[in-house]
């Protein structure tokens, strides 16, 4: 994994980590996008995973992003539609 992913939040791996807790998920452009549940302190920290089925192996790519907020309905939708902007920018290369 390079330098510039691993600071800017991106992480890739082959499985979900255990013990996250999806809050929501929709399906897009056959991608599975997930908000997952990040606390920081009394707040939500905007994280989420996005996963696909790639030559029969099931890939995870893992977002985490600085953004911080205490509604988790706001949370949700802003970490479903940061997994589409970064669907719609990088498409199947996240995984690589």
């Amino acid at each position: 994994m390079s330098f510039w992913k691993t600071l800017f939040g991106g992480k890739a791996a082959s499985a979900e980590p255990a013990g996250d807790k999806v809050l929501g998920e929709e399906s897009y452009k056959g991608f599975v996008i997930k908000a997952i549940e990040m606390k920081a302190g009394s707040e939500l920290q905007l994280a989420g995973t996005i996963e696909k089925e790639i030559g029969g192996e099931h890939k995870t790519y893992r977002f985490v992003r600085a953004d911080r907020m205490t509604s988790r309905d706001d949370l949700i939708a802003l970490a479903l539609s940061k997994g589409r902007q970064i669907i719609d920018e990088q498409g199947e290369r996240i995984f690589n």
